[in-house]
């Protein structure tokens, strides 16, 4: 009878329904424009399994005074969202999470019905049993982004299992789908499935890519959650109070099998005669266990294969049924009957409360996410839940090697198996202090991983807090995790001491590029063995081992006297410091000892491996097996080479002794810089590491890297003036403030061209004789490339000039240059001027030109403001010669996911010369305009691109998740020092 009733309702659409339905689609799409709301969603932080960032995606409004729409479970989230809703009249309104289902793929959010003020509209009914197979459907949503698409389709399947997304990731279960062929893309979850009554019958929540297949959530469960929240609260107030929605677990999933496949997995044929006689006529099949997590109710009591024949003396097929049952359960015992193998068997379980083993709360420390283990990835790794679970690594773990997915197990020598007992390790350590920390993986669970973690011994990012969701607001709230934080997390080097061997651990490089990888001859990362000797004991290595250490017996005299000098370096910059366009959070490189004394050692490196100050670096000594921590002290504004400092007096005597200073061709480890040296082991150049990006057609590039020479006349000069005192900044060095040196430079871009070619310019034979005469080995001649913005030279050298001599002196080298800038010096001249002769276009012409004087500090202020990066423009962006007229102070150098600046469409690139119509021409001018926005308010931006394009947006302040804070290098105690400007 069913078949056959089926059978004539679709021959009846065959005849009246198409043209039933093209009549009345276009009043179904102007009836949903006003019931369905695009949403824009930003997810703030990786939580569970989500990535921080910005989607579109679609939901309608299910219950008007209330002020509920109905979405998908990932598009509502786990974490921390800050979503709004833009009606079909284009008004936009916030939306706040009141629920997320743990399992299945549905959520609500709530909205202020008054805040619609231009439209009228209706909610669309839920009607769950409309559905059938032949229903003809309109998926109507956001498509691909696009504003109110209908898409068509029948219903072909009710019973399909829920699709499996990712292995790591959200997937549903202990469902059915619903499948039609509507081929709906992105944009379109949470669009409601409509029937030709204009009902919703199902939610659309995936798709297969490969093909026209798009799946559908039944609504019955989504119904019920509907109901407890309408119960919960009869119409929309200003304040909304969390409603409890029971959801019962045993910590098992089911799969629905067709009666042949539980006949081979041994049913009895009496039980299935049971089954079928106790089931509808269209019933299939039985509901078989597929996996049960461990330390869960059903652990250790089901197993994979066990056909599930009744749950509390009733004939159990359908996962709706037993759905109901487990909910309407939590904290009570269930009784389940079970075939294993043909073998009938009877278990009582206890179901659990699915909302405890779901988490509500996280830690975020370094940058780090950190939380109990949620059902549904202890469900995707085969854990228990509750476990301490890495959702992102954040820095501090980052710099360890931890991975995204790390189980952490032990930590500072101790069991941590909550995340209570982690918070608990890490507030009784200091700044500074390196630890071991353990930790598996679900990839490689049987082994654990032993790293070293260093707590950040600068302030890259704010003190450790627990977030907890506020189910009232739908907002996450923050607290200090750490009581007395203050106290406990002062600066210092304290570090425990291990005899544990660092295994090798793999890395995810997903999220950056590693230059000149460090690599074993099995292919992994290797991480460094750390001896830490306290100061002041007097360990000495008898002189035979400290030869051993020292000396090849077969290598040259030149390698034996320059290896004791060389030094590996490991650096890594926090994600919250990625200044100046430094394009990797991880660099290895080579840098040779140019100075060493009892108070203190230097060492010189090139720009690509030390790029920025704000930085971490361990170095790693040839001659000696020890690793101790580096400052940058010096970034020369010209040449590619950093200055970075260490304490001698961590090497240990052992190691002080073992470690000498170079006197001003050999390579310590697999990088590809080091030093250049005579016979006699004196250096006589840096080689090395320079970073460009080579363009690939119009639109690509790629980081290219090669190696020079860097002369080490640049670098004695610096040191001689750090050494007897320089004019500069005072800078504190392992506690001695030392004055820095200043360098006085043209800041012209220059390169030099053949006397050949010149000749071919114009360039007079007397010239040519003149600068051959100057220089009869190289016989070039410099010209100009371009000015960098900003700098004294800017409009009065152009493009093409080739530079004759300086103050009537011929120059034909870069030295030549640099010669003529410090005579300036010497000679005490305030006006800092150089009369230049430059040849342009046919003629010679004498300019006045004068220099700069720049420090080596490099960036040492950033300021975060709505999750963008604003710096003063660096040398690189000043080379490429254009700076706003409005002014230049507030550049944007980054931006990160989820935040105000990425929904609203302010990245990289560009300067922030406007706020609310004021000027901002520098930082200091930026902060005072900003403090006096409050959180909500919409900003107005004029902003200026490098390519000179000017644009205005508005953007919405958010204090809550996006506070304004500021990083700030203090020279008087050589720390980075965090502080917040303005937040809630």
């Amino acid at each position: 009878m069913t078949g056959q009733h089926e059978s004539s309702i679709r021959g009846r659409q065959r005849l009246l329904s198409k043209p039933r339905i093209c009549e009345r689609q276009g009043r179904l799409a102007v009836r949903f424009q006003y019931l369905g709301a695009n949403s824009r969603v930003y997810h703030l932080l990786k939580l569970l399994f989500t990535y921080s960032g910005a989607s579109y995606a679609t939901g309608f409004v299910v219950d008007k005074s209330r002020g509920i729409i109905l979405t998908n479970r990932h598009v509502v989230k786990p974490g921390p969202v800050v979503a709004e809703a833009t009606f079909v009249n284009r008004e936009e309104i916030p939306v706040h999470p009141i629920y997320r289902d743990p399992v299945h793929d549905f959520g609500f959010f709530r909205y202020d019905p008054a805040a619609i003020q231009f439209l009228s509209y209706e909610e669309i009914p839920l009607a769950p049993d409309a559905a059938c197979v032949g229903l003809e459907i309109r998926v109507v949503g956001n498509d691909s982004g696009e504003k109110v698409s209908i898409l068509a389709g029948t219903l072909a399947r009710l019973d399909r299992d829920a699709p499996h997304y990712k292995k790591d990731g959200y997937n549903d279960f202990n469902t059915f789908y619903m499948q039609a062929a509507s081929g709906t893309k992105g944009g379109s979850s949470g669009s409601p499935v409509i029937d030709w009554q204009g009902r919703a019958v199902a939610l659309n929540a995936g798709s297969k890519s490969s093909s026209a297949s798009a799946f559908f959530l039944p609504l019955e469960r989504v119904v019920r959650a509907l109901n407890f929240l309408q119960k919960g609260r009869k119409s929309f107030q200003d304040k909304w109070e969390a409603v409890t929605i029971l959801r019962g677990t045993l910590q098992a999933t089911f799969l629905h099998k067709g009666f042949d496949e539980t006949r081979r997995l041994g049913l009895q044929t009496e039980t299935e005669q049971l089954v079928r006689h106790a089931s509808p006529l269209s019933e299939t099949g039985m509901l078989v266990v597929d996996s049960v997590v461990p330390g869960g109710p059903a652990h250790k009591q089901l197993e994979p294969g066990d056909v599930l024949v009744r749950m509390n003396k009733e004939v159990t097929t359908q996962f709706l049924k037993m759905e109901s049952l487990l909910d309407d359960s939590v904290g009570q015992n269930v009784e389940l009957e079970l075939e294993r193998g043909g073998k009938p068997f009877t278990v009582q379980l206890t179901v659990q409360d699915l909302h405890s083993i779901t988490p509500n709360y996280f830690l975020e420390v370094s940058g780090a996410v950190i939380h109990p283990l949620s059902y549904q990835q202890a469900r995707n790794f085969r854990f228990q839940c509750g476990l301490v679970y890495v959702s992102e690594p954040g820095y501090m773990l980052f710099r360890a090697g931890v991975p995204r997915h790390a189980i952490l197990k032990k930590f500072a020598g101790e069991e941590i198996p909550h995340l209570e007992d982690f918070i608990r390790v890490l507030s009784t350590l200091s700044r500074g202090a390196r630890v071991p920390l353990e930790y598996i993986t679900y990839t490689d669970r049987h082994r654990r991983k032993s790293v070293l973690v260093t707590v950040d011994r600068h302030e890259w990012y704010a003190t450790p807090e627990i977030y907890t969701r506020d189910d009232n607001s739908g907002l996450w709230i923050g607290k200090p995790a750490l009581q007395g934080v203050g106290k406990r997390l002062v600066n210092g080097d304290t570090s425990t001491e291990t005899s544990a061997k660092i295994e090798p651990h793999d890395q995810d490089e997903s999220d950056y590029v590693i230059k000149k990888r460090r690599v074993r001859e099995d292919g992994n990362m290797v991480a460094d063995y750390t001896l830490n000797e306290p100061k002041g004991d007097n360990y000495e290595v008898p002189r035979s081992q400290e030869d051993a250490v020292l000396r090849d017996p077969h290598g040259s005299v030149a390698e034996c006297e320059i290896e004791p000098t060389l030094v590996m370096f490991e650096v890594f910059v926090p994600s919250s410091c990625m200044l100046d366009g430094v394009h990797s959070q991880h660099f290895f490189g080579t840098g040779v000892i140019i100075y060493h004394s009892e108070n203190m050692g230097l060492v010189a490196v090139d720009k690509n491996t030390v790029a920025i100050s704000a930085s971490d670096i361990m170095l790693s000594f040839a001659a000696f097996p020890v690793e101790i921590p580096g400052e940058v002290v010096f970034l020369h504004p010209v040449h590619n080479y950093a200055l970075v400092a260490y304490d001698p007096s961590a090497l240990g005597s052992a190691g002080a002794s073992a470690v000498r200073a170079a006197q001003l061709l050999t390579d310590f480890g697999s990088s590809f810089s080091g030093v250049l040296t005579d016979e006699q082991g004196r250096v006589k150049a840096i080689w090395g590491s320079f970073s460009t990006q080579l363009k690939y057609g119009t639109n690509s590039s790629e980081d290219h890297q090669f190696v020079r020479g860097i002369p080490i006349y640049t670098i004695s000069e610096i040191l001689k003036k750090i050494i007897s005192g320089a004019k500069g900044q005072p800078l504190l060095i392992n506690g001695i403030k030392r004055p820095m040196p200043l360098v006085r430079i043209l800041e012209v871009e220059l390169y030099p061209t053949l006397l050949s070619k010149a000749r071919s310019f114009g360039l007079s034979d007397h010239w040519i004789q003149v600068l051959v005469k100057q220089d009869p080995v190289r016989r070039q001649v410099l010209r100009v490339k371009g000015c960098l913005a900003g700098s004294k030279a800017e409009n009065l050298l152009t493009q093409g000039d080739m530079v004759l001599a300086i103050n009537k002196k011929p120059v034909t080298c870069f030295r030549d240059v640099e010669d003529a800038c410090q005579a300036l010096d010497l000679c005490d001249d305030m006006e800092g001027k150089l009369e230049l002769t430059v040849f342009r276009q046919g003629s010679e012409i004498d300019v006045l030109v004068g220099t700069d004087v720049r420090d080596g500090n490099g960036t040492t202020r950033v300021i975060n403001w709505c999750g963008c990066f604003l710096q003063d423009p660096h040398p690189a962006v000043r080379a490429l010669g254009f700076l706003p007229d409005e002014g230049h102070g507030v550049y944007v150098t980054r931006w990160s996911h989820g935040s105000p600046v990425h929904r609203y469409g302010l990245y990289a690139l560009q300067w922030i010369v406007e706020v609310n119509g004021k000027p901002t021409p520098d930082l200091e001018t930026f902060v005072t305009v900003t403090k006096g926005i409050e959180n909500g308010e919409f900003v107005r931006l004029k902003t200026v691109h490098l390519n000179g394009k000017p644009r205005v947006l508005t953007l919405k302040q958010d204090l809550h998740y996006w506070p304004t804070w500021e990083l700030r290098f203090d020279p008087n105690t050589a720390m980075w020092q965090r502080k917040t400007i303005k937040s809630l």
